[in-house]
């Protein structure tokens, strides 16, 4: 038997939301109503929408909504974010603009995935390149972000402005330059350019440095590569690191840094012993 084409799925998946709402918690009476939900002119005049044009877009006729329409009917239809990016994606082929949002506290599963990996230091970071979260590895590598200020555990900051941080880089240059130019691609998605622009003004005129690569406009991705770190103690360190976005937390980043050699794996484990010695 043939598989079943269905070639309305926008409309399909709009009215099998529609249909699942308690019109009761949206201040809906509760009336005699012939099909479950809402109405179609309910959830239009939720979202700002005619009703004729709402009906035609289930009906598979109505064209193709804009982003800013779709984010109407999200929020009519109280989607969740995964329910969202599935409406953008039947609509548009595509997912829908990452948006800078409030950060909301890391989650102690998500602190338990860092710890998971005591060897590999692996940091939580914001949009805006805040460090929120760390394991110990990254806390004796990098640096020990609990004995910061919160203002001064920012990736680029601690690049820029932090010597002992700025110490351990062995191509400081290269890595700064990289850094900028991946932040500068990865903020240009998240519409937050006022936060942008004050972290950079605020960053340029502490670190000329930094202004001046800055104005060299260049992008990256930041993605995966590799670290060259020269430790007080553990001497020189060769990591590999990528970068990922947390699935169902586009607000958090999580970079994690492999060591190349056994080696490697060997005098960040004495680190990290050192570290947990007193406890």
């Amino acid at each position: 038997m043939a598989p079943v084409q269905d070639d309305n799925l926008l409309g399909n998946y709009l009215k099998d939301r529609r249909a699942k709402l308690d019109p009761a918690a949206f201040g809906i009476p509760a009336t005699r109503r012939r099909t479950p939900g809402l109405r179609r002119e309910e959830v239009a005049q939720r979202a700002n929408v005619s009703a004729t044009w709402y009906t035609w877009l289930e009906q598979g006729r109505g064209g193709a909504p804009s982003a800013d329409v779709l984010d109407r009917l999200a929020r009519a239809l109280s989607l969740t974010p995964a329910e969202r990016e599935h409406l953008f994606l039947l609509a548009q082929h595509r997912p829908p603009e990452v948006r800078y949002q409030a950060f909301e506290p890391v989650t102690p599963q998500l602190q338990r995935v860092l710890h998971s990996m005591p060897y590999s230091p692996a940091v939580l970071r914001t949009p805006l390149w805040d460090v929120v979260a760390w394991n110990d590895a990254a806390a004796v590598v990098m640096t020990d972000y609990a004995t910061l200020p919160l203002e001064e555990r920012n990736i680029l900051k601690l690049i820029f402005c932090n010597a002992r941080v700025r110490g351990h880089m062995v191509n400081w240059e290269r890595d700064a330059r990289y850094a900028v130019a991946a932040f500068r691609a990865e903020t240009a998605r998240i519409g937050a350019q006022e936060a942008v622009q004050a972290m950079v003004e605020d960053l340029g005129k502490t670190s000329p440095e930094f202004a001046a690569i800055w104005r060299d406009y260049d992008i990256q991705n930041y993605g995966q590569g590799l670290k060259h770190f020269r430790h007080e103690t553990a001497g020189d360190l060769m990591l590999e690191y990528s970068s990922f976005t947390v699935d169902g937390r586009p607000d958090l980043g999580i970079v994690i840094f492999t060591p190349m050699t056994a080696e490697d794996a060997e005098r960040i484990r004495l680190l990290v012993e050192a570290r947990r010695a007193p406890e």
